[in-house]
């Protein structure tokens, strides 16, 4: 990787299967990267890849200074606990600082934070391949100076970074992304099930249909995890609901009335919580349609 980040200092939080690669990411483009994780396991290894460790959020706050902080959580709540709780970031941030959200964070939310501080709402797309890769889709949202900002470090990520527009649009398309992502598990799930169920073989039945209309990434991964029952997680499903929450949240508030979207997030919730499924990868919602 080109070293395109040398001199910059920036703040990392979140270290899980997206925080992880992308930080080692921003090291390996000569950044000088300094970490909070909850757990110590994670933080221990970016600190043997030769990343800093703060012990607290204020301390990497005040280490950061003016510069920027990247966070990848994964629910609103924490992301608002992480950044504006007591003995969050805000007790050491400089009014000059930067906050980068990766993650997938509620649209009203993100607009109230970003009236409190310098913030770019850019979460992603592209798993944890994409993620280990290099090659996300980042969808980024908040004003130009901001976001001018923030794209050294979001170019560094992803392969394709876009501005939407103001605070909340990068978190609007990610739930536009996730709404497509949920309802095509669906639908492929009940495609590769019906098949099976009428007697062909569901791994002949998905590579035909990879070279038809019919061909998506859903189809391609997703479609091949569930040929196999491989449904260890990539992206657990009890993120997916969030997700899909987030979705019917921000429908709801803009008056937009979806039968299938009602429908979708009825599944993911029998799923998760009924089924008790909600660790699994998002594409084990095949098992519904398998009577599991």
């Amino acid at each position: 990787m080109d070293k395109t980040l040398s001199g910059h200092k920036i703040g990392f939080v979140g270290l899980g299967n997206m925080g992880g690669p992308m930080a080692r990411h921003l090291h390996d483009a000569d950044a000088e990267i300094v970490v909070w994780n909850r757990s110590n396991a994670a933080a221990e290894t970016a600190v043997a890849y030769g990343m800093k460790r703060a012990a607290t959020l204020p301390e990497l706050a005040r280490e950061i200074g003016g510069g920027i902080i990247c966070i990848n959580l994964t629910m609103t709540d924490v992301v608002e606990k992480i950044v504006f709780g007591e003995n969050g970031l805000i007790t050491g941030l400089s009014p000059e600082a930067l906050i980068i959200d990766l993650g997938t964070t509620g649209v009203p939310a993100t607009k109230e934070f970003a009236k409190r501080i310098s913030w770019v709402d850019s979460p992603v797309s592209g798993g944890q391949v994409g993620a280990e890769a290099a090659s996300l889709t980042i969808m980024a949202g908040g004003t130009e100076e901001a976001f001018q900002r923030a794209l050294p470090i979001l170019q560094t990520l992803g392969k394709n970074v876009t501005h939407l527009g103001a605070s909340g649009s990068g978190q609007v398309t990610k739930l536009a992304n996730q709404l497509i992502v949920a309802q095509t598990i669906d639908a492929v799930a009940q495609a590769l099930r019906l098949a099976e169920l009428a007697g062909l073989d569901s791994a002949l039945v998905r590579k035909a249909l990879l070279g038809g209309f019919a061909e998506s990434r859903i189809l391609d991964l997703h479609g091949d995890r569930m040929v196999r029952r491989d449904f260890a997680p990539g992206g657990r499903s009890t993120l997916q609901l969030k997700d899909v929450r987030l979705i019917c949240e921000l429908a709801e508030s803009l008056g937009f009335a979806s039968p299938t979207l009602s429908n979708c997030r009825d599944q993911w919730e029998t799923f998760v919580h009924e089924k008790g499924y909600g660790d699994l990868d998002h594409s084990g919602l095949f098992r519904l349609y398998e009577g599991a």
